[in-house]
């Protein structure tokens, strides 16, 4: 049987996190290519000062097929790992190019702070508005 592709986000895998090929694993499950290269991208844009312009030289560096490359980097993106930033962006003084993003933690973090907000919340009248909402979705 095929190991599963979808992204693991078990409570009891996020605590036992300790380093990059953990996270990776974690990201891109089942593919050890894609795992390689998410790991190659996330080490260099963590030591770059500046954005860097293409990610296409950890290709020949790296060996690594562009496809794979391309893909990791784009789910990078779509969770917000990773952001590219455009040359219109004045606080980076006119460059461009990827770097480390902060989306997916501040949105991690939101989401903790809504079920926390959720869970605390026993007034009536929000329960009665929940019920008439879950009605709606059945």
């Amino acid at each position: 049987m095929a190991e599963s592709t979808k992204i693991e986000f078990r409570y009891r895998r996020i605590g036992r996190i300790d380093d990059l090929t953990d996270i990776v694993v974690m990201l891109f499950p089942g593919n050890r290519n894609q795992q390689y290269a998410a790991a190659r991208i996330l080490m260099a844009l963590r030591a770059a000062k500046q954005p860097i312009p293409t990610l296409a030289d950890l290709e020949c560096r790296f060996s690594i097929s562009r496809r794979t490359l391309q893909r990791a980097r784009a789910k990078l993106a779509r969770l917000g790992v990773i952001e590219h930033v455009t040359w219109m962006n004045s606080r980076y003084g006119g460059q461009q190019g990827w770097r480390l993003s902060g989306r997916m933690s501040s949105s991690l973090r939101q989401l903790a702070d809504r079920l926390d907000a959720w869970r605390s919340d026993v007034r009536p009248e929000r329960g009665e508005k929940d019920e008439q909402l879950v009605e709606l979705l059945g």
